[in-house]
């Protein structure tokens, strides 16, 4: 028998729970049906889930129907419990996305869709209540296929009636149906696993219509994985029952057996049961195939998101608590047992976020919103006997930069050693840290490189206007020196962390805030008021709709702002209105100068987290203020980007003292002087540059590429990039992007012929679905289409890359990034407006010359009309 392991999702009072409580009572798993309202849900097993009468905790239940074994998944739908519904999604084979039919697309459910899309998991959605009035299927099917996917295709009375549209979605499938071939249930199939279409089934779940058909959907159109023999499992939930700590995992491949050794890095233990749960009882197995979900006891060290066995790699998540509480113990209570406690809960939710203020002796918790901190009260006080209350909540801010800038530590006490240099570069909003390496192994060995990146890994590294922690940013590692008697592991943690602050006392800093995304239904003449409001607290509001006798207000704005705005709400609406709100990322702070100012945060007082750097003099470690650590770096690593002075010369080698006094470098120019009036100017010797450098300029006036080889040149163009950035062809897409982009491939035709060289214009189709890419050759330019889930500047990258080795590589973009890519690939870049007045000069030279041309024609033609008046040869 096959399985599947099949989540259901919604937003909050959508009747998710409702549904599962179906499926389980018409699949034969549940004799009697039970009831949310009526607190006697199967899958509602804590007590504070029956009295609130939602899903705080998710649950499995087992199930089988039309020949196929399914683990149902039942998730929180609760904004505030998110990080629960998340951490399901890493072990899920497809998913049942559930839509209040009176209420529509909120704005969790949009979220809830993009996560989906994001782990690529096949969707089937459950219109749910249509029993009620004011539920349209029509209109709701129209509203799905607009604002989630064309693909929303309705499957409640089979596949007989839309052979069309599902034909429509693959071009293959296309072409054996106007053959006269009808699609099938297996080409369905296929098109839900590849995420081409979304099956739609409209029903009640509480009177059980369209349950069943539901039923029918899934046990013809789920697809199975494929597992392979190898023994691998996916960590996604830590839970515990009495004494006993469950591990929750899907088998991903092989067979797990009790007594099965299992470890990580520093770690192995060994399985003492396999527990398959059903609602709150579960039974004991010897062993689980692949595909099951279980629980396993016996192991101490795991943590949601690890990957065991042959299943590599650990899962992040992409939700982030916005809120922090401060924890207020009762007077007597140990505040390091508690700490202990509490660590316990963070174990099973890392997205708890236990943090520890030794400073101030303080317990801080990190939390989704006031429903949540509600639930950690009471889950304290009955498992632990303490009751805690907590603090005024605050905003949990973050930082990151606006331009590339280079950090630099070094820590050099007495028979210690270590430098590093690190590239800080801003990334895209919600991209969160990556780190990588593009130091050459001649200069720091792989292993001490690898050390520094799990320096960077390892710690939460905090920003320099607020103290909050760093994101949206790549940092580099570009350059470094270890000794080969001295340097010792601890040294490049304490070198990586200076690197990195002294960065960012350097850069340009953002404050970010958390926003959430919003949907406001209001009666009409409310809605001045709900505009005036939002856009005062620095929201983004949408045109006004009208959802019946009610406007509906979208947009997104800082959770400062909305958390608790839906009291408000309540008031001048008196009851009439209603506020969605789902966590959208975070987006640059309003109001900066006023947030940092409430802080008070001085980076250089943090020692913790000190910018400066520690270098040898006289046998000791002498401290050297992080503005001044440039003047005495070791190693200079081939970066300029416009902020540093060039090194004059080199620094002394490893372990060589020397003094940094003020009074000896005086002394160095007094005697300069001396030989100079003596023997005349000393010129001072030039950089010579490393074998390999790193990164050249950034600036568009003066850069410093290294030697290209020579051949035919080439010219790779960011087709939209340009598009967007040329006033004259952005006007054109705004009415027909086809049109936009033939006439740009027009340009560059005329521009290849008289500049001679290779153009190859690239154009973003990474979000085509199933799109295998495309190279054509137009009016003899190269034009590229990317293939799915390959973006231009990935495309721009691979190919400079393979191009600049042999031949002079040009690139066309302004995407700030990718320039800097670009570079370090031996690459030269021009920015859209450099390339505009290129393009516009070569266009001049080229009328210039068809001007001359057709002078030249016009002699020629009338020396032709003369000769044959006079008869004479030309």
């Amino acid at each position: 028998m096959r399985r599947i392991v099949m989540g259901v999702l919604a937003h909050v009072d959508s009747g998710k729970t409702t549904l599962s409580e179906g499926l389980l009572y018409l699949s034969g798993a549940l004799r009697k049906l039970g009831r949310v309202d009526h607190r006697d849900a199967f899958l509602d097993t804590d007590t504070q889930e029956r009295e609130r009468g939602i899903t705080i905790f998710s649950k499995q239940a087992e199930f089988s129907y039309g020949g196929t074994a399914f683990t149902l998944l039942d998730t929180p739908g609760h904004v505030d419990f998110s990080a629960e519904m998340e951490r399901s999604l890493q072990v899920l084979d497809c998913a049942v996305l559930v839509v209040s039919g009176t209420d529509g697309i909120q704005g969790h459910t949009r979220t809830l869709w993009k996560l989906l899309d994001k782990h690529k998991i096949p969707t089937f959605l459950f219109i749910n209540k249509m029993d009620l009035a004011g539920s349209d299927r029509d209109a709701l099917l129209a509203q799905l296929q607009a604002r989630l996917d064309s693909g929303c295709l309705d499957f409640s009375q089979g596949i007989g009636s839309i052979q069309e549209d599902l034909a429509a979605c693959d071009e293959a499938l296309l072409e054996h149906y106007l053959e006269g071939m009808e699609v099938t249930e297996e080409d369905a199939a296929d098109l839900v696993t590849r995420r081409l279409i979304f099956p739609c089934f409209f029903g009640s779940a509480l009177k059980l219509e369209g349950v069943e058909e539901l039923l029918d959907g899934l046990a013809a159109y789920a697809s199975a994985p494929q597992y392979g023999p190898e023994f691998g499992a996916r960590v996604f939930k830590i839970a515990r029952d009495g004494s006993d700590r469950l591990t929750y995992v899907k088998v991903t491949g092989g067979t797990l057996r009790v007594r099965t050794a299992l470890g990580g890095e520093g770690w192995q233990e060994k399985v003492n049961q396999i527990r398959i749960y059903s609602g709150p009882k579960y039974q004991t197995v010897d062993e689980a195939p692949a595909g099951t979900v279980c629980a396993l006891t016996g192991l101490t060290h795991t943590r949601p998101g690890d990957g065991l066995g042959g299943e590599a790699g650990r899962w992040e998540p992409e939700l982030e608590p916005p809120l922090t509480y401060q924890v207020i113990l009762p007077h007597g209570c140990d505040v390091h047992a508690m700490l202990r406690n509490l660590r316990q809960l963070e174990e099973e939710d890392p997205q708890l976020r236990v943090v520890w203020n030794e400073a101030l002796g303080e317990i801080h918790l990190r939390l989704m919103g006031e429903i949540q901190l509600e639930v950690m009260t009471r889950l304290i006080r009955e498992r632990f006997g303490v009751e805690v209350s907590f603090g005024a909540g605050s905003i949990v801010y973050r930082e990151t930069i606006s331009g590339p800038v280079e950090g630099v530590g070094h820590f050099e006490p007495l028979r210690h050693y270590a430098e590093v240099h690190l590239l800080l570069e801003p990334g895209e909003r919600g991209s969160g840290l990556r780190f990588a390496s593009s130091c050459s192994a001649d200069q720091l060995d792989l292993n001490w490189q690898r050390l520094i990146l799990t320096h960077l890994e390892e710690k939460e590294h905090l920003g320099v206007l607020t103290g909050s922690p760093i994101t949206d940013m790549k940092i580099t590692l570009v350059a470094g020196r270890a000794h080969l008697k001295h340097t010792e592991g601890g040294d490049f943690r304490q070198a990586t962390y200076r690197a990195v602050r002294q960065g960012l006392m350097q850069a340009e800093s953002i404050l970010l805030e958390p926003h959430y995304e919003f949907q406001l239904e209001l009666p009409p003449d409310c809605v001045g008021r709900a505009m005036t409001d939002l856009q005062a607290m620095g929201g983004i509001v949408d045109a006004p709709e009208q959802e019946g006798e009610l406007v509906l207000l979208s947009g997104h704005g800082p959770v400062a702002g909305l958390r608790n705005y839906w009291r408000e709400v309540a008031s001048y609406t008196r009851g009439r209105g209603r506020l969605n709100c789902a966590l959208r990322g975070y987006e640059p702070c309003a109001d900066q100068e006023s947030i940092v100012a409430q802080f008070s945060y001085d980076p250089e007082r943090d020692v913790e987290n000190t910018p400066d750097s520690v270098f040898c003099s006289h046998g000791a470690g002498v401290n050297v203020k992080w503005s001044e650590v440039r003047d005495h770096m070791h190693v200079d690593s081939g970066l300029r980007l416009g902020l540093e002075r060039p090194r004059q010369a080199e620094a002394p080698p490893a372990g060589r003292q020397r003094t940094y006094s003020s009074g000896s470098l005086e002394q160095d120019k007094e005697l300069q002087a001396i030989f100079e009036r003596t023997y005349g100017k000393v010129e001072p010797r030039a950089f010579q540059p490393q074998k390999k450098p790193v990164r050249t300029s950034l600036s568009d006036e003066k850069y410093a590429i290294r030697a290209q080889k020579t051949g035919p040149e080439y010219l790779l163009v960011d087709g939209y990039n340009i598009i967007f950035a040329w006033e004259e062809l952005k006007r054109i897409a705004q009415q027909d992007v086809a049109a936009a982009r033939s006439t740009l491939a027009d340009i560059l035709s005329n521009y290849q012929g008289f500049r001679n060289c290779v153009v190859i214009l690239v154009f973003d189709a990474y979000k085509v679905k199933g799109n295998p890419g495309s190279v054509e050759k137009v009016n003899g330019i190269y034009v590229v289409y990317t293939k799915e889930a390959e973006t231009a500047d990935a495309y721009i990258e691979k190919t400079t890359y393979d191009l600049g080795r042999d031949h002079r590589v040009r690139v066309a973009t302004s995407d700030g990034l990718e320039q800097m890519i670009i570079l370090g690939h031996g690459a030269l870049r021009l920015s859209a407006r450099a390339f505009k007045a290129e393009v516009e000069e070569s266009q001049g030279q080229i009328a210039k010359l068809v001007a001359q041309h057709n002078q030249g024609n016009r002699e020629w033609n009338k020396l032709g009309r003369t000769a044959r008046i006079t008869g004479k040869d030309l």
